[in-house]
């Protein structure tokens, strides 16, 4: 009886496994094209120059002195250098920090209802504990970005960012 069983659910389960194994690799040509093509356009080449060049190799490796504290969401000692963003920079309010002797652009993204009013307050050289999940770069800018998700200083919270509504 069970020989028999074990008989008629093997080939389903093994068509069920071709089918599942069939489509993975159809979804990752797909991105992959997208990728070539991209590459392939002049923002992509431009970009890939950045990567190769002095300040893209830069900021690279300003990333991953933080990496680790970024992936395990962990404090990370900074240092405001500037409380105010690079010349052009179009991401909303932030300020220029130091974080293991590299410098780094602490983003926070666009205010609404005075949700930055305490972190206007601090000040040059003053120390912050800093937790980040968002970790980013851009050819446009000469330091790597790190989102301000929650700040503290002096072991009181300075910012925490609020939870995004409506899921994701």
């Amino acid at each position: 009886m069970k020989k028999a069983i074990y008989l008629l659910l093997a080939p389903v389960l093994l068509i069920v496994l071709l089918a599942f194994t069939n489509t993975k690799p159809k979804v990752v040509n797909v991105k992959n094209a997208a990728l070539i093509k991209w590459e392939a356009s002049p923002e992509g080449i431009s970009f890939k120059k950045w990567e190769a060049s002095p300040a893209g190799k830069k900021v690279y490796a300003s990333e991953a002195k933080i990496r680790k504290s970024i992936k395990s969401f962990s404090n990370m000692e900074g240092v405001v250098t500037s409380l105010s963003l690079p010349q052009g920079a179009r991401l909303g309010y932030g300020m220029m920090v130091k974080i293991n002797g590299e410098d780094f652009i602490l983003a926070f993204g666009i205010e609404s209802n005075n949700e930055f009013k305490q972190l206007k307050a601090l000040k040059v050289n003053d120390k912050i504990m800093i937790k980040s999940r968002g970790l980013s770069h851009a050819p446009k800018y000469a330091f790597p970005i790190v989102a301000g998700d929650y700040i503290e200083r002096d072991q009181k919270i300075v910012y925490k960012r609020p939870p995004n509504k409506g899921g994701c």
